[in-house]
């Protein structure tokens, strides 16, 4: 450990972590949270808990720049985010300071990969309307062809993976057996992906989805699909909005939008837009912008949108394993070590 740490190095979660990943910080470590603190953590309660912190645990809801650097101090050596998504990082600032940042790459790609073919269902199957019926006493009759609780079906659509990395191939290779048609998938490359050829998905590249898009998305992929999916990266860069006015104005009517990457990548005034208009016919978001929504936001009030509270991640597995990471990063940066899972 560095002469400059007192007694032991502090480290600061900033929300509820596993008792067991804990356990072992302890063991070399002041470790610091907030018990029964509102979870995210108030901005003005984060920027005064990480005073001279050396290590910092966070998740996708913590906001880290220069702030928050400022407000930590030149002690802090390393951070390390219960995520795969990056979004929330200043990386440059945290790089020119010197502090390793850590990241939970692969651990979370098959439950993230299961609840994306949940939420699916859940959409194109009116899940959620039918819930809410059964709730009112409003039973569906079988045979009743006037309600409007009768969905798609995967077996024989197109499906549109837009970003086929880890998460994407994944979802691909789950819904294989659901039988869709074709799987067709575009991605900020032109290179067909490694991994494709497997779930027999179809590469496609034409013109970009709506001036904002950057190089993510075909135009092509979106208007040939019965169902889209996102799954890309967030790069705000390039992709913030890409599912625009555009994107969704080239989608089909009877089109299913899916998305479990971030709530950036979406405009989110123009899905609720295409939604009331029924320009396309549903959609399910695992992530919004902010989190959590508040309770009157207009889409929380969409019959034909399934809003999720960010629940790609929330299996006892995945928790587990992006903690033991997690804390791998931090004890490797506090000691002077390669971190185990670097950002890249």
């Amino acid at each position: 450990m560095d002469d400059n740490y007192s007694i032991k190095p502090v480290v600061f979660i900033t929300s509820p972590f596993e008792a067991e990943e804990i356990r072992r910080l302890e063991a070399t470590c002041d470790v610091r949270w907030l018990p029964g603190a509102p979870h995210p953590l108030p901005r003005d309660v984060l920027l005064k808990n990480v005073r001279d912190v050396h290590g910092l645990i966070i998740w996708t809801q913590d906001r880290v720049d220069a702030e928050l650097l400022d407000a930590a101090g030149p002690q802090l050596r390393v951070i390390g985010t219960v995520s795969v998504g990056l979004d929330h990082i200043d990386l440059k600032e945290c790089q020119r300071r010197g502090v390793s940042v850590g990241y939970t790459p692969g651990v979370l790609t098959a439950a993230v990969a299961e609840l994306t073919v949940t939420l699916l269902l859940m959409t194109i199957r009116n899940i959620q309307q039918a819930l809410h019926g059964v709730r009112s006493g409003s039973w569906f009759v079988q045979g009743d062809l006037s309600m409007d609780l009768m969905g798609g079906e995967v077996s024989g659509s197109v499906v549109g993976i837009v970003g086929l990395g880890s998460i994407g191939l994944a979802v691909a290779t789950r819904l294989k057996a659901f039988q869709p048609a074709r799987i067709i998938y575009c991605s900020s490359s032109n290179t067909p992906k490694a991994g494709a050829s497997l779930v027999s998905a179809v590469h496609r590249t034409s013109p970009t989805l709506g001036k904002e898009a950057g190089q993510y998305g075909s135009e092509k992929s979106v208007s040939q699909s019965d169902i889209v999916i996102a799954t890309c990266s967030m790069n705000r860069d390039s992709n913030n909005n890409l599912f625009n006015a555009a994107a969704f104005a080239s989608m089909r009517s009877s089109s299913v939008f899916i998305n479990v990457s971030r709530g950036a990548l979406v405009d989110q005034e123009a899905l609720v837009s295409a939604l009331s208009s029924g320009q396309i016919a549903a959609a399910g978001v695992d992530v919004t912008s902010p989190e959590p929504l508040p309770p009157d936001h207009p889409m929380l009030q969409l019959p034909n949108l399934t809003v999720l509270p960010h629940l790609g991640w929330a299996t006892r597995r995945a928790c587990m394993s992006t903690c033991h990471v997690t804390v791998d990063n931090i004890l490797a940066g506090l000691q002077g070590h390669p971190l185990p899972s670097p950002v890249p």
